[in-house]
């Protein structure tokens, strides 16, 4: 099972540069041990020591923020899309 992962560009050298990673897992948490996998320093990025994400990481599945639903255990499937979305604060 596929799913496709935006990687913003403050992640992209983890990622070899690429914009778009192709990652299998039944749930984001799966989702980021894949990407660990592939492609190390991406879990300490998003996830904090206690393994659940990071305040300052907002993540989205096909739109939907994952803090409103499953949060690390939300369930994915074949063609969904994560969007890894870091919080800008300015003033």
């Amino acid at each position: 099972m596929s799913i496709k992962v935006r990687v913003p560009t403050p992640l992209r050298g983890l990622a070899s540069g690429q914009d778009v990673l192709t990652i299998t897992g039944d749930n984001l948490l799966q989702c980021i041990d894949s990407l660990e996998i592939q492609y190390p320093g991406f879990r300490d990025r998003l996830c904090d020591e206690s393994g659940e994400l990071r305040r300052f990481v907002n993540i989205y599945v096909n739109g939907e923020d994952v803090r409103f639903l499953d949060g690390i255990t939300t369930p994915l499937k074949a063609g969904d899309e994560v969007s890894i979305v870091p919080a800008v604060a300015g003033g």
